[in-house]
């Protein structure tokens, strides 16, 4: 990135998805629903109940990562499977529109989208523990 101010706009990013997972884990999860009325909600819909608590926990403990600048660019990847699945499962048959009665796909289909532009994009100023560059990871022949 030659723009000295790109860093910054990937710190924006870094933070704002952390705080998004966290405000979706932490007040709509556990605060709103509570952890076991949305094990129920999995059940509803036929996932295991156990896999909220699972969500739950890959949610507010990768929005603290993402926050913190922790390895944000692999905890962006391992967050985005889950955003996956909450399209296939829950909300990719309730229409685009997430305000949609019982949501839509366009959230979770947009968090998806910013999850794999961090993988891409790396960590952003100010993180406590930078990820490896994708430079280092990938085959040399991909950058020339």
């Amino acid at each position: 990135m030659s723009d000295r101010f790109g860093p910054y706009g990937v710190t924006l990013l870094r933070v704002s998805l952390g705080l998004m997972f966290l405000a979706h884990s932490i007040v709509l999860k556990l605060m709103t629903f509570g952890l076991a009325g949305t094990a129920q909600f999995f059940e509803g819909v036929g996932l295991p109940g156990w896999l909220a608590y699972a969500t739950f926990a890959a949610e507010a403990l990768g929005g603290l990562a993402l926050v913190a600048g922790v390895q944000a660019r692999w905890v962006a990847l391992a967050l985005a499977p889950i955003l996956i699945g909450a399209i296939v499962s829950v909300h990719g048959a309730k229409g685009w529109v997430f305000t949609a009665p019982g949501g839509g796909w366009e959230y979770p289909a947009y968090l998806f989208v910013l999850c794999i532009a961090q993988t891409l994009l790396g960590d952003g100023k100010f993180a406590l523990s930078p990820s490896v560059s994708l430079a280092k990871v990938t085959p040399q022949e991909a950058h020339a």
